[in-house]
């Protein structure tokens, strides 16, 4: 495989690109939960729309890492500091770049189709989710509030109502419900994965909120969003608006117990860089993210 080809594919984070269908998914499932019925083309678009909107974002991420030194002053784990291809393969950057804007421009024609199927109101969507995906690393993360929303939004509740608008032409409260448990998981995502990079973000000029608060309350910042997230689905089932079988996302409780206490009580050392406890915690946040969104799919998927 070319050089350069090879550390494009490196960079768009392929590991975590799931995220973006199975956010897109939700639109689908609530759609069929509704009696909505819309056409092979247009789910296979939306999935494809969802995954190089995401693929974008990782490529705009690595490049603008790459050219603002960040990734010289990064220590990668498994689930922060990028993907390391650029440091590796610095003559690839021109290709990156190249790769981030050839993604949105296939985001911008599925767009464009959905305008013509479902109407104006796509074009709202079009152009926030063009405004998130470029000016996320060069201009979001020097803001601390809107950098810990925009993620959770993009593929909250951008994404998901956006996709159910343009499958169904409609909008309705469980579309919205459900888009609220990945804006609160993805924004709880992105603020664990700063808490190793928070001294190189800052030598960069980011002003995050991680670099705000410290790991510890950072931390427990984190803690308080994946709680909300659950709490979401009791709630809009009490009011009717999410259905029963949405309470399958509960069976991962355990997992968050272990979260909460964890993130709650950081010992004082990962203040002055001990990050060897906070490790674990960002594996199994993970894998609690994914397996809870492919729950509350299955949920909405047998409610139909």
């Amino acid at each position: 495989m070319p050089v350069a080809l090879r550390a494009c594919l490196r960079s768009s984070r392929p590991n975590f690109l799931i995220l973006a269908p199975l956010c897109a998914g939700l639109a689908m499932t609530v759609a069929r939960a509704d009696g909505h019925a819309f056409a092979t083309l247009d789910a296979l678009l939306v999935l494809l729309g969802a995954l190089l909107a995401h693929a974008a974002v990782n490529l705009f991420n690595e490049y603008h890492d790459f050219q603002s030194g960040l990734d010289a002053l990064t220590e990668r784990t498994p689930f922060s500091g990028g993907s390391g291809s650029l440091p590796e393969r610095p003559e690839a950057a021109d290709a990156v770049r190249v790769a981030a804007w050839t993604c949105l421009a296939g985001v911008m024609l599925i767009g464009a189709w959905f305008l013509w199927r479902a109407g104006p109101v796509m074009l709202l969507y079009g152009l926030v989710g063009l405004v998130l995906v470029v000016a996320y690393t060069g201009w979001l993360t020097r803001r601390p509030w809107l950098c810990l929303l925009a993620p959770g939004a993009g593929f909250g509740l951008l994404m998901v109502p956006g996709a159910y608008q343009a499958l169904t032409g409609t909008l309705t409260a469980t579309a919205v419900a459900a888009a609220l448990v990945p804006t609160l998981l993805v924004s709880a995502l992105l603020l664990i994965n700063q808490l190793p990079d928070i001294d190189a973000d800052r030598r960069v000029g980011r002003n995050h909120l991680a670099i705000r608060l410290g790991p510890r309350r950072a931390a427990r910042l984190v803690a308080l969003l994946l709680a909300s997230a659950y709490a979401v689905v009791p709630l809009a089932w009490l009011i009717g608006v999410l259905p029963v079988t949405a309470w399958l996302m509960w069976l991962t409780l355990p997992a968050l117990a272990w979260l909460l206490r964890g993130l709650w009580s950081l010992p004082p050392a990962v203040e002055q860089g001990d990050l060897a406890p906070l490790l674990p915690m960002m594996g199994l946040n993970v894998v609690t993210l994914l397996a809870n969104l492919i729950l509350l799919n299955v949920g909405l998927f047998l409610a139909a």
